[in-house]
């Protein structure tokens, strides 16, 4: 998969250091992630070129794409390991590197069995059809580590895109991050691109994985989750709107585990909310947010695009490739109304980000045209804990700057290009 535009690569050094730091660990490092993303290329071009790099022999690198027909006999698992046998031609470390290796049966009987080798270490990539993070943990009996990956980010995205960040953005923000969105030269190419994928790769990875004959519920939620990204929402809430317009008697245990499908094939991921003041989580309703706009929009045959909602699941998006659990922040406050009387209401930020021991809580407001809009962005702000960084993120091109409240308002295009600019 072509990863260049005007000769230009784009590097995932996030991901390649994360393979490089688990280099010699007693484990099967898989990496997986949405269809396309660049498992691939990670593994067997970045990782591959890391290891020759480093002074690594060819005849120490044992690389095999499953897909490939060629390799058809190794999807027997005495064959693999008759294969990977057959390579390992003495003492020193070879590193096997196993591409969409859910296309051998019993493979995780193969590898664990080479696991115990002192002069293997094993790589592979894994579909999210077969290849689960959960399979992950019990395929290989606790000895799997799993390396997620992403579709671009902004910053990578435009490592390899020629034109402003303005224009870039709206182009991410329709196209999405998906590296093979670069062969395409034109609007239509693209479009057509996310669309043939979503109906005939990833619907029917679902299809296939959990055995589904009838699937125009399943399909008829996706179309629903795409519409309401950044929606407060839960199964009982989805079965309702089904039941009243369009006559489905869908029950909330299915809206659920379909809602559960998507995650697991990392198409949506789910962002819970926390009482900030009373540490803890409330179990309903939640948001959901897509991996990928592109393929969000395809899902909508590219019809609806507000800015706002689609900077808010850009936002998520980056905080989560930042390695941040993300989730949304609800701030219980009491108000006096004209009658004198105290009402409790709530107040919501957008997004409460921990890693560690770090904290921050971050606003994605794309306009704030007044005085009155940038209030109502800030008060969930104001009402927060004031021990941790308050960040809005707006659409508006502006200096960031800082005001006496301790509040930061950034542009998103200084968000999205800095790792670091949560601690600006």
């Amino acid at each position: 998969m072509p990863q260049f535009l005007n000769n230009m690569e784009i590097k995932r050094d996030k991901y390649l250091n994360e393979l490089v730091a688990m280099k010699h660990s007693r484990f099967v490092k898989t990496i997986t992630g949405i269809r396309r993303c660049g498992k691939s290329y990670l593994l067997m071009k970045l990782f591959a070129r890391h290891l020759k790099d480093c002074g690594v022999d060819g005849n120490h690198i044992i690389a095999a794409d499953m897909d490939d027909y060629k390799n058809k006999p190794l999807h027997d698992p005495q064959n693999l390991y008759e294969y990977l046998e057959s390579k390992l031609r003495d003492d020193g470390m070879h590193y096997i590197l196993l591409d969409e290796i859910q296309l051998t049966n019993d493979f995780a009987y193969v590898l664990n069995g080479f696991l115990k080798k002192d002069n293997a270490d094993i790589y592979v990539t894994g579909s999210n059809a077969k290849l689960l993070s959960t399979d992950v943990i019990t395929e290989f009996r606790g000895r799997g580590h799993e390396i997620r990956i992403h579709p671009l980010t902004f910053k990578e995205f435009m490592s390899a895109y020629s034109g402003t960040v303005q224009k870039g953005l709206d182009e991410y923000m329709t196209y999405g991050g998906l590296p093979q969105i670069f062969e395409f030269g034109d609007e239509p190419q693209k479009a057509n691109f996310l669309k043939n994928l979503f109906a005939e790769t990833y619907i029917r990875d679902i299809r296939d994985r959990y055995d589904i004959r009838k699937d125009d519920e399943l399909e008829e939620l996706l179309d629903l989750i795409a519409s309401n990204i950044g929606g407060l929402t839960n199964p009982t809430k989805i079965a309702n709107t089904f039941k009243s317009v369009k006559k489905s008697d869908i029950s909330h245990y299915t809206i659920k585990k379909y809602l559960d499908y998507f995650q697991d094939s990392f198409l949506i991921e789910k962002a819970s909310r926390y009482d900030i003041k009373g540490r803890s989580y409330i179990d309903s309703p939640c948001k959901y947010y897509f991996s990928d706009m592109g393929l969000r929009n395809a899902r909508l045959n590219f019809r609806q695009n507000e800015k706002s909602h689609l900077m808010e699941n850009v936002v998520y998006n980056e905080l989560v490739y930042r390695g941040f659990n993300v989730d949304v922040g609800v701030v219980p406050v009491r108000t006096a109304a004209a009658d004198g009387a105290t009402r409790r209401t709530q107040l919501e930020i957008d997004f409460v980000c921990n890693m560690g021991s770090k904290r921050y809580y971050v606003q994605s407001a794309f306009a704030m045209p007044t005085q009155e809009k940038r209030e109502q962005e800030e008060a969930p702000l104001k009402h927060a804990d004031g021990f941790f960084k308050r960040v809005i993120v707006t659409g508006d091109d502006i200096v960031l700057h800082r005001d006496d409240t301790g509040i930061t308002t950034m542009s998103i295009y200084d968000f999205l290009l800095n790792e670091n600019s949560l601690d600006f």
